[in-house]
């Protein structure tokens, strides 16, 4: 399986669990000019954006460290402008996530859900 089909299952996974939860996901793989959130979710208190990050079951490194500070500014960034682009959500709570999906096989797969991973305080300061 390529790098990108991963992603996408683990996007897909992530989606489900989200709308599992009550959540509804808004949008997916949103771009601007800073980079691209993969999946934003909404509920009445919360908008979620998740940044999905899909390892196969050998891969060194957890997918969660793979968000590096330079990655969260540009979340955060692209963030904006989705709340500039769509001002009805401006009144919930956003919150940054972190989805890490670890694929072990075609029927072993693991989702590790990781609520508030950072915030726009942590980014600027590192």
């Amino acid at each position: 399986m390529n790098s990108r089909k991963c992603g996408m299952q683990g996007e897909e996974l992530t989606a489900k669990y989200l709308t599992g939860l009550g959540f509804k996901v808004i949008a997916k793989n949103f771009h601007s000019r800073y980079g691209e959130l993969d999946l934003v979710a909404v509920d009445e208190i919360f908008i979620l954006f998740v940044e999905v990050k899909t390892r196969k079951a050998n891969s060194l490194v957890l997918p969660a460290e793979a968000v590096f500070n330079s990655k969260i500014k540009k979340i955060i960034k692209t963030a904006a402008v989705f709340l500039e682009k769509n001002p009805q959500f401006n009144f919930l709570q956003p919150r940054f996530d972190v989805s890490e999906v670890v694929i072990k096989s075609l029927d072993s797969i693991n989702l590790n859900y990781i609520e508030n991973a950072f915030d726009f305080d942590m980014a600027m300061l590192n």
